[in-house]
């Protein structure tokens, strides 16, 4: 979707997963890890995140995650990733005038909630290539992987719902439902709400 996003709409992105890989990396005090422990890295790097979001962004409310200092003004941006811890987010958003990350920011939320657990092992085996961190991994390993995946699906729905977030389920339909992120994008965007 970021990639998308990106190409259709002139967007850079910004990938938190990668931002958490090199902290770990360059900053390990930090205790910034992919695949670990999901709180713990999503606590430990909302203060970037919150600093980094209301640095740059759109000073007249809303907009695609829209840049405005320096020369970088105009420039468009979407962060794309799952380690948003927000009640460690927003008090730093609140330095920079954010009281609702709704208020400036479009939010959109990718979940998988209607995939059963062969669902996601199956494409696990389809879709996996190396550079891919379950690649190799026993059915076993992936029939647990999967089973998480659906426990934190039910639980990241909850938690961006609350926060604003619109959600898309993309079990199916994958492509169609991608399209129909990106028109209602163009529509919010061109109505300016």
């Amino acid at each position: 979707m970021a990639r998308m996003i990106t190409e259709e709409l002139g967007h850079f992105a910004v990938g938190v997963d990668k931002l958490a890989a090199v902290f770990g990396e360059a900053y390990p005090q930090l205790d910034i890890r992919l695949n670990w422990d999901w709180e713990k890295t999503t606590g430990n790097i909302a203060p970037f995140l919150g600093h980094f979001l209301g640095t740059f962004s759109s000073p007249d409310g809303r907009g695609l995650l829209t840049y405005s200092h320096g020369a970088a003004n105009n420039n468009k941006f979407v962060l794309e990733g799952g380690y948003f811890n927000f009640d460690r987010v927003l008090p730093i958003l609140g330095m920079y005038g954010i009281t609702e990350v709704r208020d400036r920011f479009i939010l959109i939320g990718l979940v998988q909630n209607k995939k059963t657990v062969g669902e996601f092992i199956n494409d696990f085996k389809t879709h996996d290539t190396e550079n891919d961190w379950t690649y190799g991994f026993s059915d076993d390993d992936l029939r647990e992987i999967s089973e998480d995946l659906m426990e934190l699906g039910k639980y990241m729905t909850g938690h961006l719902t609350e926060h604003g977030f619109t959600i898309y389920d993309t079990s199916a339909n994958r492509e169609r439902v991608f399209d129909q992120i990106l028109e209602d994008i163009k529509r919010t965007v061109d109505n300016g709400t």
